[in-house]
């Protein structure tokens, strides 16, 4: 799906192209030359603004083809993923009995080791 700036910018572009097209049929006729009319302020402007408009659209081209380039390889890295994934669950299936036991195991309480009383201090009031 194009980008609806892309299009904007499309037509953008091909107006500019029939203004110009149009100024240097325009100068053509008074008898101004070409070398003459790409002096024109006018001309000069209508170019300089096609010349930004294909900038942009080059630009865009370029951000679109990166965007294609990573999507590929996301999908690629999930995709591999995803086949890694797989075998591990087949070899868990064998292994399901043994984490039951380790969580069975875990479940019982462990005696808490009796905790030796502090030293007492003497009680003969020393200061």
């Amino acid at each position: 799906m194009e980008s609806k700036r892309k299009q904007i910018l499309l037509r953008h572009k091909a107006h500019f192209e029939r203004k110009l097209a149009d100024r240097m049929a325009f100068l053509a006729g008074k008898g101004i030359t070409s070398r003459q009319a790409d002096r024109d302020p006018v001309v000069r402007k209508w170019k300089a603004e096609i010349k930004a408009a294909g900038k942009r659209l080059k630009r865009m081209a370029a951000i679109e083809t990166l965007n294609e380039e990573l999507a590929k390889n996301k999908a690629e890295k999930a995709a591999a993923a995803k086949v890694e994934a797989t075998p591990a669950k087949a070899k868990e299936g064998g292994k399901a009995e043994k984490p039951k036991k380790a969580a069975e195991e875990g479940k019982e309480k462990k005696a808490k080791p009796e905790k030796k009383a502090a030293p007492k201090a003497p009680e003969g009031g020393q200061s």
